[in-house]
């Protein structure tokens, strides 16, 4: 394919992609008109059953089988209204996606027809095959017998004609098979450590609420080049492609003005978004060309991170509607920005105190210091484990380049916050604790109203940042499940608050006052962490590495070793005594994370291959010829070769990089044969982490053929091409 029909392919777009403008009604008017809240819930359901859900819902009381059958009642009466066929259990297996299998909502009526059925066991729970999806061998072939079970925590929502049960995954065995049964576990055992805690400073808290905003970074490239490309096609990334002269060095995209095209997909979004009761409230040009990113309001962890699930569901579905392909992949252009899923994490009880923000008082600001040093300091227990979490082989691309941070976990504090730690530490503990949360500054323009100054700055390098009352990971990869971070990171929180509160008791227990007792259990915490996991300088620097290894951080960068992390003694007593995962559980994820690891590096190696022989070989073999050709022609006109050095010189270089392109490709099939013979999943896994490297060893003479050879001749799209919307 010529570029001239890239540049056609590209132009057909502006007739393609039709503008979507927003519904005649105020958001508002249409916020969640899809989803089974709590206002249909009071429409469509008797008060009885309505008051046993909201128990179940929010109290965690069971759910018997005649509540179940009332819900499914008004559920079908209401689907019914809104010309649902099918219902589905919607699911999120260990395969960084979510599931779902349709069946009608008809049987037979023994008279010769059908009617509509839905009732109480339809919506509570299914069977689908346990075997087929990624289990680690808990399940085996012939066991396949697996269960999803209805989270009432998570509205039902309808898409076009199905009604979709947000569901856990569990084997019949009873083990985890998902990434939402883990993440309930540990947000209820961070919430009952966190409110034993909250209970000696205000006696009134029952619950303790865990929150997730997540910031989804994705690129988008057109359709029909994405469909040039083999490698972005089946891999999500680009395997090859020399930088275009211009990218993101003049920071223009970032903030810029939103392209039309793109704007009216992002319009769609959010209208379908809304109807699904997800509060998108930010959307912007991110640094690198073609790349955006997406914000809702915060929210429950649990349900946040479903929708962050559905709306990248949604962000695949809609794109091809306006010519368009989304990539989540982390890095899918080499040498410019990737991206991520910054999940800003906070817990707040129930009566409203937010616990990771500096409070109106004294007391406040001594319950506000307790979990925030409580978190530093399960950060650094943990801060390999943590790793781990984020870790998998397209998140290693991004982590460490282009304003990703390091493959090292450490907490940005700001230098306020430094300063507040490192205070406490001096004065007595009976000093009361005076946090100004931000202070005003005026500006000196009379139009321009006073703003307000964060009392932490940002650090684009830190993996874990307090942002002012919230932590920020920013280490989560854009394509992952946010609940496999926030799964460990909650156990390790919760383990770390079991402990401060019993070493507290002993405090206590002395007759100390609860502000002195804190402050004598926080103070050697504080001087373990202040030197240690915190870390407010540049995360790039080489500098840095040796210093982390100097305090004791995990700073392994080989993914498959990384995984190790989940089964260290550690790790196992401190999930399993939090109930977030068993021993066998988390043996079999391991089993799983090396397998997905090993298969997605496998399929980028048998691209890179076949690329190369079959699309890029042949089109430099094309351009050598007509040199030589033209050569020939010139030696047997001018009887010689003076006045075509320019053309020799070209014919040498292209058949130099031609025969490494192709002893490159032989000796990384050759490494793929020899790994796949390999019996364990880890053994597999280190083999294909250094195939991984020949990876981009092949990039390279391939990326330099591309300056070479004639225009005209290559045969796939550039990245001038790809990075540009129109």
């Amino acid at each position: 394919m010529s570029i001239d029909r890239f540049e056609l392919v590209r132009a057909s777009f502006g007739k393609k992609a039709q503008a979507v403008g927003a519904p005649s009604q105020k958001s508002s008017e249409y916020f969640g008109a899809c989803v089974f809240d709590r206002a249909k819930m009071r429409k469509y359901l008797d008060p009885e059953t309505l008051e046993a859900l909201l128990e179940c819902i929010d109290k965690g009381h069971p759910l018997d089988r005649a509540t179940a059958d009332g819900v499914a009642s008004g559920m079908k009466l209401w689907a019914l209204e809104n010309h649902v066929t099918h219902i589905t259990h919607w699911f999120q297996p260990l395969t960084e996606g979510t599931a779902e299998k349709h069946d009608s909502l008809i049987d037979l009526d023994g008279k010769g027809g059908v009617i509509e059925t839905f009732d109480g066991s339809s919506l509570v729970q299914q069977e689908p095959d346990a075997s087929s999806f990624p289990n680690g061998g808990i399940r085996a072939t012939f066991e396949a017998r697996g269960y999803t079970a209805w989270d009432p925590t998570s509205p039902v929502f309808i898409q076009e004609d199905t009604l979709c049960i947000p569901t856990v995954f569990i084997a019949y065995t009873g083990e985890a098979l998902d990434y939402k049964t883990p993440l309930k576990r540990s947000i209820n055992a961070v919430s009952e450590a966190a409110a034993e805690i909250c209970r000696l400073f205000d006696p009134r808290v029952n619950k303790v609420r865990c929150y997730l905003g997540w910031e989804q970074e994705y690129f988008l490239v057109d359709e029909d080049l994405y469909a040039a490309r083999p490698d972005l096609m089946i891999t999500g990334r680009t395997l090859m492609g020399h930088m275009s002269s211009k990218n993101q060095q003049l920071g223009d995209h970032y903030f810029g003005a939103i392209p039309g095209r793109v704007a009216a997909f992002m319009r769609e979004l959010e209208v379908e978004a809304l109807r699904l009761g997800i509060p998108l409230k930010t959307r912007h040009n991110e640094v690198a060309p073609n790349q955006f990113e997406m914000a809702p309001i915060y929210g429950d962890a649990n349900l946040s991170n479903d929708q962050n699930q559905l709306v990248m569901n949604l962000m695949n579905n809609l794109a091809r509607k306006h010519g368009f392909v989304v990539l989540l992949h982390e890095k899918p252009f080499a040498g410019i920005n990737g991206s991520g899923k910054h999940c800003n994490w906070s817990l707040g009880t129930d009566t409203g105190r937010p616990l990771m923000a500096p409070g109106r008082d004294a007391t406040e600001n001594l319950q506000f210091l307790t979990f925030f040093v409580n978190v530093l300091m399960a950060v650094q227990r943990h801060n390999g484990v943590l790793k781990a979490s984020i870790a998998s082989a397209t998140n290693a691309h991004r982590l460490g380049g282009h304003e990703a941070p390091p493959a090292i976990i450490s907490a940005f504090l700001g230098r306020t916050m430094s300063a507040v730690l490192r205070k406490i530490l001096e004065v007595p503990s009976d000093t009361p604790i005076q946090i100004a949360g931000k202070k005003e500054r005026s500006v000196g323009l009379i139009e321009i109203p006073e703003i307000f100054v964060d009392n932490t700055d940002r650090n684009r390098t830190s993996p874990f940042a307090f942002t002012g009352n919230r932590f920020e990971f920013r280490a989560v990869g854009s394509s992952a499940n946010c609940a496999g971070a926030l799964t460990t990171l909650n156990a390790a929180v919760a383990e770390q608050l079991l402990d401060f509160k019993k070493a507290l008791d002993v405090e206590l227990e002395k007759g100390k006052t609860l502000q002195v007792a804190v402050m004598d259990t926080l103070k050697p915490i504080i001087a373990q962490i202040i030197d240690t996991i915190c870390f407010d300088g540049n995360g790039y620097s080489e500098e840095w590495q040796q210093e982390a290894r100097r305090r004791g951080l995990d700073t392994e960068t080989c993914v498959p070793e990384m995984f190790k992390a989940f089964t260290t003694p550690e790790s196992v007593a401190m999930f399993t005594r939090t109930g977030v995962y068993t021993e066998k559980e988390l043996a079999a994820r391991n089993e799983v994370k090396w397998d997905i690891y090993t298969k997605k590096v496998q399929i980028e190696s048998r691209v890179m291959v076949r690329m190369a022989i079959n699309h890029i070989i042949p089109a430099a073999l094309e351009y050598k010829t007509r040199l030589l050709k033209e050569v020939s022609l010139h030696q047997q006109v001018m009887g010689g070769f003076d006045g075509c050095q320019t053309e020799v010189e070209l014919i040498r270089r292209i058949g130099g990089l031609i025969e490494e392109v192709s002893d490159r490709a032989e000796s990384m099939r050759l490494a793929r044969k020899r790994a796949n013979t390999l019996e364990g999943e880890y053994e597999r896994a280190m083999a294909y982490h250094a195939i991984a490297a020949q990876i981009e060893e092949l990039r390279r003479p391939i990326d330099k053929l591309e300056e070479f050879v004639d225009n005209q001749l290559w045969p796939l799209p550039k990245y001038r091409e790809l990075l540009f919307i129109s």
